[in-house]
Formats: structure tokens, sequence, C-alpha cells
């Protein structure tokens, strides 16, 4: 009884204080989106004397960067600065404390983990990039307290007219539930990009084709054929037979001749939190949604590679106190449905990927057909009891890669990229190569199964990205900064979206809203000239020439 009270009481106070909130006749800054792009951005914006209001869509702060993505894409630590690098500064000095590791101690952690996640830390700087979700989740908030951004949860905008706008400048957003925000400049930090598209600015799903931008690596892209020594798998229900249909996801025939455009975007799916820790380890056991044909393909690929191991299938990247994040599990196919789908279509697609995730691990772990020793091995691990416990254990956030890009003035592309056409307005360095990950499977003219739309130039990249991409053209929205459904192409985009890139774009993002704030002109009319240098007073790092 006295239970329900408190508990009670707790959802008032939160209803009051969303009320409240809604209420204030106008905030300087809104922030759309609990990415860590949009954390930056309202922390920044809140440094520079801006009222500022973030509004998460969940119960949760951090995006999929607090959600099992803990070993950060970061190939070159020096190019993450100003709150990026403080943000890796805390999880460093979190860890210098021994008391923080419970399973293991720091030294046996970093000689584990040499190697996967490009040493994981610089002492020299005191950076650590490698973490558990709610260790980084817990830092986020207190950057946010500290700074005085004020913070709503569980909101989300109405996407059918959820935006006021006058002329060209958006007045106010509404959520769901009714409650309406005032802002004088907004910053969509969604990865979807829901308030960008539902502003009405320009915007794109899936791939142009490679002739759009004069590139070499977009559109449609044909792989390897999915088998053994150029044999493929059998794609069909019933071996041998056509008329039984294709296996789930896998496409009857390719899209379309390689470089041309569609719709699709690379997979998504959930980056597992695993432990080998008995003291910390739930089982996993077999979802209630459980397909075994999703699991087919994969089965008649053990079939003729027995000699197959684990990490071939999954990766098991080494995280503090013998925990991991878990990456490969891709639901290749299973989610074009979710860039420009409502709520309800997106919670389907996610419960999906969750299904098939927990069903992926649990095949690998006790289906016959799966080699004993990996199947001995799999049985190692378990979902862990000190993570994501408001959530069976289960991370929160799907790993959503690519979804809307905005199509602004200036669009970052493969030339960007690759150094052949550098920017004179830089707000952030990107150094990560350009990776996509499958889009689709697809079956042949000889009814052999490919993979599609995958590349990786693992040659490390280093460029930086123009200030323009970041806003919208004039006309569409003249106080809107979008630092995660940036301004770019596929291929441009497929490097770019980093969770640390999207870091150190939001706090430049939170930089050009006060200061467009300050001087009362639009985000487009805001010269570079003023925005650089407080950037590099702030730590920005603008070219990895500059330490």
């Amino acid at each position: 009884m006295r239970t329900s009270i408190i508990r009670s009481l707790v959802v008032m106070i939160v209803i009051l204080s969303a009320n409240r909130l809604q209420a204030r006749q106008r905030w300087d800054v809104c922030v759309y989106g609990e990415t860590p792009a949009g954390i930056m951005a309202a922390v920044q914006a809140a440094k520079m004397n801006k009222q500022v209001l973030l509004i998460s869509n969940t119960a949760h702060l951090g995006g999929v960067a607090t959600s099992g993505l803990t070993a950060t894409d970061l190939n070159n630590f020096r190019s993450a600065g100003g709150l990026t690098r403080e943000f890796f500064q805390r999880l460093y000095t979190y860890y210098s404390d021994s008391s923080a590791w419970r399973s293991e101690s720091r030294e046996v952690f970093f000689e584990r983990s040499k190697k996967r996640t490009f040493s994981g830390k610089n002492d020299s700087l005191k950076m650590q990039w490698v973490y558990e979700s709610r260790v980084a989740e817990n830092i986020l908030k207190q950057m946010l307290q500290e700074a005085g951004v004020a913070v709503v949860y569980k909101e989300r905008l109405q996407l059918k007219k959820g935006v006021t706008k006058k002329d060209a400048r958006i007045v106010s957003i509404q959520m769901e539930n009714g409650h309406r925000y005032h802002a004088r400049i907004f910053i969509d930090a969604t990865y979807e990009g829901d308030l960008m598209a539902t502003a009405g600015v320009s915007n794109i799903t899936g791939r142009e084709a490679n002739s759009v931008y004069n590139e070499t690596l977009n559109g449609i892209k044909l792989n390897d054929i999915i088998g053994k020594d150029g044999r493929s798998i059998d794609p069909y229900i019933k071996k041998g037979d056509p008329s039984s249909g294709v296996l789930p996801f896998i496409e009857p025939k390719i899209p379309g001749a390689n470089g041309e455009g569609d719709h699709r975007t690379q997979s998504y799916c959930y980056r597992m939190t695993l432990t080998d820790d008995p003291a910390n380890r739930i089982s996993i056991v077999k979802p209630a949604g459980y397909q075994p044909l999703w699991y087919e393909f994969l089965a008649r690929m053990l079939e003729m590679n027995p000699g197959y191991q684990l990490k071939s299938i999954i990766s098991f990247t080494p995280m503090p106190n013998r925990k991991t994040d878990t990456n490969q599990a891709d639901f290749v196919g299973a989610n074009y449905g979710w860039p420009e789908g409502n709520y309800a279509e997106r919670h389907k697609i996610a419960q999906m990927h969750k299904d098939y995730v927990l069903g992926l691990l649990w095949f690998l772990g006790n289906d016959p057909r799966v080699p004993d020793s990996l199947r001995t091995e799999m049985k190692r691990w378990g979902l862990p009891k000190d993570e994501f416990t408001d959530n069976g254990n289960f991370p929160h956030q799907l790993y959503v890669r690519e979804a809307r890009r905005m199509v602004s003035d200036y669009v970052m592309t493969e030339k960007n990229c690759n150094g052949e056409e550098p920017v004179a307005d830089a707000v952030a360095v990107a150094t990560y190569p350009l990776d996509c990950h499958y889009v689709s499977r697809v079956v042949d003219e000889q009814g052999r199964v490919h993979s599609e739309g995958s590349y990786g130039k693992q040659k490390n990249t280093y460029y930086t990205i123009s200030y323009r991409s970041l806003r919208p053209k004039a006309s569409e929205a003249g106080n809107l900064l979008v630092p995660v459904c940036l301004s770019a192409s596929h291929v441009a985009y497929s490097s770019i979206r980093m969770e640390p890139v999207f870091m150190v774009l939001g706090q430049s993002a939170g930089t050009a809203a006060a200061l467009a704030l300050d001087r009362n002109m639009s985000v487009q009319e805001l010269p570079y000239e003023a925005l650089r240098p407080v950037l590099l007073k702030d730590g920005q790092v603008l070219s990895l020439d500059r330490k």
C-alpha cells in the first residue's frame, strides 16, 4: 500500500513537472531527441547562458550509446574535443577507481581487450571510450544537471501537424500527449529526423544513384555469394523447390543494376550487452516470438561450413566487468519501414528485431544443427542482471544506423570523405572509414544467394564536416539545426554516422544556436567567422593538424 502511494506521488510529480515546463512561455533552445548529440547540444547551449529544454522520447538518455553500443567507434581519439572529450574523461575518472571493477581488475580488462577498441583509452589525455551502459547514462545525466538543462521524458512529437511554423520559422512543436513547447531555435537530434521531416524540410531515405553526386559506392551493390567457394546455400523454403518461395527476408531477385538508387537502408540491430560472469548472468531463453525460418539461412551456412567459429557470426568485444558489446546480429531486410514509419510501425519493427536477436542467441546455443563446439561457447553468455533493469535486461534502443538524411544547400558526399573536396566551414572532424552494413540478401538469375549493399573502405579517413550540412535551406527552416540526420549522401553518412562524431556535431549545433540567438539572426545567416573561434575556445577539434 505504502509503495503504491509513493509511486502515485512520483507519477504526479512527473506530470506536474511536464506541465510546468510546457507552461513556460518560450525556451531559447528546444532540443528534440535524447541521443548523445542532443545531450551535447543542450549542454553547450546552456553553458552559453540559454534556457534549454531537452525532450527525450523514452525514459532514458543517451540513445544507442547507453544501450549496448559501448565499444565506441573512436579510431582516432584526437578528433574528440570539447564536451565529447570531457565525457570520455569522466568515464576515465570513474573507471580509475578500483571500486568500479567488480568482476575483474582494470589491468586485466585492458590487457584482455587489446586491439579490439582502438586501445579503449588514452592515459595522457585521461580518456576512456569503453564502458558499461548504465555508467555512461549516469554521467550524461550529471552533465545535463550541472549545465541546468531542463529534461522531459517519454514525450514524442505528433508526427502529423506536430510543428507550427510562421513563414520559414518553427514557432512550436506539439507532443502526442498535447503538450506544446515554444522555442526560438530547435535542434532535431533524433536518429530518424522526425522533427525535420514534420517541419517540411527536404530529406531523403535510402540510397542515391551514383550519378546523383558522381560517387562510386552509392546505390545498389551486389556482394559475394552466401555459401562456400562460390557455391550458394539453397534459397528456397523447401530445398530445390522454387515454387515453395524464398526464405524470409531474402528477396527473390536483384532489385536493380549496380549503382542505381533505391529506398533501402543498411540493416539495424540491437547492440547486445552479454556477460560470462556466473554471478551476473541470466541465461538466454527461447523468445515467445521465435521464428525458426528466420535462422534457416544460417543453418544452411553452417551445414556448408561446419568449421565456422562463433566470432564469424557475431562479435564479442570485451567491456568492463566481464561484459561485451555484441555486434553483427543484423536483421537484414527487416528495417525498411522504420525511417518513415509511425510509432506503431516502429514498435512492431523493434519487437521483431528483439525477437530476432534473442532467437539468434538461443539458436546458436541450442539448435542441434549448430556444431557442438559453437553451442558450448555460446552457452557461456547471458544477459547481465545489472544492465537495463527496467527493460528485462535488454537494451532499450534499437541501433538505427541510418534513416532520413536532410537535403540542404550543401550535401556531404564521397568526395568530401576521400579528400577531393575539403570544406571551408568545419564544425567536426571525422576519421572513420566508409562502412555500410548489408542492405539486403537477394537471389540472382541462377538461384544463388548474394549479400547486397555492403562496403568497407579500410583505409582510415580524415576529413571535416561542413556547418552548412547541419542547417536546412533558408526557405524551409531558419531556426532549425540537424546534427544527426544531417545533409549527406548515403556514402558519406556511412562514415559520419559514428556516435562520437554526432556528439561533436551536437556541441557545434548548440554553439551555433546560441550565437544565432545572440545576434538575432537565422542559422543560415550566422557567419562561420563568428562560429569558428567559439568552437575552438570551447575545445572543439576542427583539424587534426591542431592538438
